[in-house]
């Protein structure tokens, strides 16, 4: 899997820890503005002041704020659609994997906030590049979720009827976070990825007499 083309261009043009970490900071302003008031309220004259440097200084890393608002949104992408990658050596059951993979997602989506939900605040801002991109990482996810999912269902381990239908709902719980979640929220970030969690496990039909992800996890 790789990322969309000109993002690709630009992150070589960050080949050292200075460079990075300019990236880094431009990065961290935009999605701040991005959060508090929508892609089309920020502009590149914003970004550039709130960064006290000259339009040029930003223009080196990124082509417009459309790249800026993808770069952003391609880390979370690539988190939350790898999580079920699990080592080819990985000789753990089905139904221990399943659960660490959405444990994983929920993790990520938490993890990359406020990031992680600009796409599904504002879809309509992406290029059909990247759309294809994004399409193929989460048709990635989603063949592996549904193989380990009637894998451990053949095992005795899952309670469903419909797989592909019940991949999607168990994903939807993070993708709803956009909604309402706030780290500063009454359950701090890790409880909520516990508790999120244990409701994904419940819509896959988790049996209950199989151990979770806490006490299965590879050294």
């Amino acid at each position: 899997m790789s990322e969309p083309s000109q993002q690709k261009r630009t992150r070589q043009r960050a080949v050292t820890a200075g460079t990075d970490e300019k990236r880094e900071r431009i990065l961290r302003v935009a999605e701040r503005l991005f959060a508090s008031q929508g892609y089309t309220n920020t502009t590149m004259a914003q970004i550039v002041r709130e960064l006290s440097v000259s339009k040029p200084f930003v223009y080196y890393y990124f082509r417009d704020k459309q790249e800026i608002f993808e770069t952003l949104s391609w880390l979370p992408a690539v988190d939350c659609f790898t999580s079920m990658d699990f080592a080819p050596d990985d000789a753990r059951p089905a139904h221990v994997k399943v659960a660490e993979g959405l444990e994983r997602l929920i993790r990520a989506t938490i993890n990359h906030y406020p990031a992680a939900f600009f796409p599904y605040r504002e879809p309509q801002v992406y290029r059909t590049e990247y759309l294809a991109a994004q399409k193929k990482l989460a048709n990635h996810f989603y063949e592996r979720l549904c193989a380990l999912l009637e894998q451990g269902r053949a095992e005795g381990c899952f309670d469903f009827s419909e797989t592909r239908i019940t991949a999607q709902a168990a994903c939807s719980l993070p993708g709803f976070l956009y909604n309402w979640y706030r780290p500063d929220g009454r359950l701090p970030p890790e409880a909520m990825v516990r508790e999120l969690s244990r409701l994904a496990w419940r819509v896959i039909g988790l049996r209950q007499t199989f151990s979770t992800p806490s006490n299965n996890r590879r050294p």
